[in-house]
């Protein structure tokens, strides 16, 4: 497994990702970075353990399948974002930047891609594709989720990004084979 090296002199578009974090995360407020904080602890898992619930006890069966893709391409979107992160070992930006101090620590040394907005995006894909008025929850939900990861300096705008297209990708590939 690669190690990233933080202090690394780091190219021209990669210094441009950092400063967006910084200025992002210098334009939140300590309440604000509160909320982030407690959505990214939502969306580690609960969020989507309890949408699945919510799922299954509105709709019953008519949601078994949907909540079972949701499901196996959870756990897929989890391998393959934590095998990216190993092999692409991008240091994240708290490490680059003393002005991005995080607490708690995250739970894994790497950013990218960012697994909170593959997820957030898969699970909503796929849930909105089936039950619709989940999407006036889920999209808001989602892009504070995305919002969430830069302003706390655990990933840069483009692990964002990079996790939306992913999750995207996923899901797409979800309805189009089942």
């Amino acid at each position: 497994m690669p190690r990233a090296h933080a202090d690394a002199p780091l190219p021209a578009w990669q210094r441009l990702d950092l400063r967006l974090c910084e200025l992002f995360h210098d334009g939140c407020r300590r309440e604000l970075r509160a909320l982030f904080r407690w959505i990214g602890r939502l969306g580690r898992g609960p969020a989507w353990y309890g949408l699945a619930l919510m799922l299954l006890a509105f709709h019953g069966e008519t949601a078994a399948v949907p909540v079972l893709r949701m499901l196996v391409m959870g756990g897929l979107g989890s391998a393959l974002y934590k095998w990216l992160k190993t092999r692409l070992a991008r240091p994240r930006p708290f490490r680059r930047s003393e002005a991005l101090a995080t607490e708690p620590p995250p739970p894994e040394e790497f950013s990218f891609p960012s697994g909170h907005t593959l997820h957030a995006v898969l699970h909503t894909v796929l849930a909105g594709a089936c039950f619709p008025w989940t999407l006036w929850l889920l999209v808001p939900f989602t892009l504070l989720t995305a919002a969430s990861r830069v302003a706390l300096g655990l990933h840069y705008p483009t692990d964002v990004v990079a996790g939306a297209v992913l999750g995207g990708a996923l899901a797409s590939l979800a309805l189009w084979l089942i």
